[in-house]
């Protein structure tokens, strides 16, 4: 994919709003529509006159330049004082709603900045509709995926057509189909088997990191190696050449943060926007080619960088788009944690008996050398359960501890989570924090908030009384292109964790009245090699 269409085809995507990449299903990409926000042709090789006039306002809160992007589909965007030439004072001032800043502008303008289509952006989106209407959303979802790895889908349309309609169109011309815009039975299984072999040759996949609460979509056959990085994670090829990076940043400035994101590292930057709260920049850093993305809620910054390589820009690429279209910094929807196999990863155990007895998550105990309750003592795996995704711990030695006692059935869907986080996440404390859910059919939680995760798996999933209901299992499922089997957080029933404690003999304490709950958590500590 050609440099210029790729960096247009981001555009398109991070400015269409985070809503389209946030409702979407864990495995697969969101329906891409039209922005209002791209800006206008500079070409490289010629310094012509811009075709639209772009005007640069001071905000009054930040003193930041922005530019004032006209907008097809804003009547203010057309008004006279929009397109005039900026003025000092509150004249100036009238075009901040755009909220755009934009460093280079070396993307090509796409139908919702051209004038005279004939067709507004509002009849552009109802045509979007329509070309996949009546299919099941799980395969639109494919056959949009399959229709951007493959450069169909350039961000752009043709005779007036809609984006996606001309996707579909070009399509049917490459495979010397007849060019309808309709897909027909033949033509869509294509497209979803297409898209599915893609995502197995790239590994990709959609997944939460628990270190940050961002969900993205990721080329784990790319980047196989995760660890942590600062505020998140960075996940990397063998020899680095290809890396990405996910942060969270509290109480920031974030249009300091946008200006600083450029001057970084020497970055050399060739595409910039800042709109609203959400920002993009992308450039050179050295060698490599690099890009990142931010967005702002409630004042916390969550985004990620992107680098790789110049000479695997071709492979990495539609790569790009593609995360681009998936991430989603406040997700909406679950979907499976990623598995990062740290050398020292944290989770939360419950205490089910006075002599050292311990049930967490069984991902806290896979691989470990060593396994520690923390405040108690090194503690050994005694027994597992694989189906339910429970372990058994014991401390030898340990006397007079708060032993949980377990509650019924949940009969409310109300549900909190109480575990102790990641170091990382409290600056090193070990407190209990609680987390907002609820209980969907049988099993499935559902987190209330797009909080990170990292050091919840085990938690004590508690009624509004507080009782135990059972404990928050964390599912490192990874399925392309498709929801998971399982939820990818789920509860295990204190039904379950009683009948598993039964057949190990371990003696459970009955439901007691005004028992804390909270005083049997403990934090368990995996040490690998």
């Amino acid at each position: 994919m050609h440099c210029r269409s790729v960096i247009a085809l981001l555009a398109v995507v991070l400015c269409a709003g985070p809503a389209l990449a946030q409702d979407g299903p864990p495995g697969a990409m969101p329906v891409i529509a039209p922005s209002d926000a791209q800006p206008t042709v500079k070409p490289a090789a010629k310094p012509a006159a811009p075709k639209t006039a772009v005007a640069k306002v001071v905000s009054p809160k930040t003193g930041v330049s922005k530019a004032a992007l006209p907008n097809t589909a804003s009547p203010k965007a057309a008004t006279p004082k929009a397109a005039a030439a900026p003025a000092p004072g509150p004249a100036a001032a009238k075009p901040e709603p755009a909220k755009a800043k934009v460093h280079k502008t070396k993307i090509a303008n796409t139908d919702a900045t051209k004038p005279g289509t004939g067709k507004s952006d509002a009849d552009k989106a109802a045509v979007a509709g329509d070309v996949l209407a009546g299919i099941p959303r799980d395969e639109q979802f494919a056959i949009q995926s399959a229709l951007l790895w493959a450069g169909d889908y350039t961000g752009s349309g043709t005779n007036g057509d809609d984006a996606m309609l001309t996707a579909v169109k070009n399509f049917q011309a490459r495979k010397k189909y007849k060019v309808t815009g309709t897909l027909s039975e033949a033509e869509r299984a294509e497209l979803v088997a297409a898209a599915k072999a893609h995502d197995d040759r790239v590994g990709w996949r959609v997944v939460i990191d628990p270190a940050t609460g961002i969900r993205i979509g990721l080329p784990t056959k790319m980047v196989p190696h995760a660890k942590p990085d600062g505020s998140g994670t960075r996940w990397s090829s063998t020899h680095g050449d290809v890396q990405v990076a996910t942060f969270r940043i509290k109480d920031a400035n974030f249009a300091k943060l946008f200006e600083d994101e450029k001057k970084k590292l020497s970055r050399s930057v060739e595409y910039s926007v800042l709109r609203g709260d959400t920002f993009f920049v992308s450039g050179l850093q050295g060698l490599k080619k690099f890009s990142v993305r931010a967005q702002m809620r409630d004042g916390e910054i969550r985004g990620f960088t992107m680098l790789f390589d110049q000479m695997m820009e071709t492979i990495v690429s539609p790569v790009m788009v593609a995360m681009a279209s998936a991430f989603a910094p406040f997700p909406a929807r679950s979907a499976p944690i990623a598995a990062l196999a740290r050398q020292v990863e944290y989770g939360t155990g419950l205490i089910v008996s006075a002599d050292g007895s311990i049930v967490t998550d069984r991902r806290n105990t896979q691989g470990c050398q060593v396994i520690v309750a923390a405040g108690i003592g090194n503690a050994e795996q005694v027994a597992e359960d694989k189906d339910n995704g429970i372990a058994l711990l014991r401390v030898y030695g340990a006397r007079g501890l708060k032993a949980v006692a377990l509650a019924q059935a949940p009969k409310e869907s109300a549900l909190t989570l109480a575990g102790i986080p990641d170091p990382q996440e409290q600056d090193g404390g070990t407190k209990i924090a609680e987390i907002k859910a609820r209980l969907v059919g049988d099993n499935a939680i559902e987190l209330r908030d797009p909080v990170p995760v990292a050091g919840f798996s085990g938690a004590a999933a508690l009624d509004d009384q507080g009782r135990v209901l059972g404990i928050m299992e964390t599912r490192n499922m990874v399925l392309a292109s498709a929801g998971p089997a399982v939820p990818p957080v789920r509860l295990v029933s204190a039904d379950t964790i009683r009948n598993f404690l039964a057949h190990n003999k371990v003696a459970v304490t009955q439901t007691a009245s005004g028992s804390d709950a909270r005083a049997s958590i403990v934090r368990v500590i995996c040490v690998r090699k």
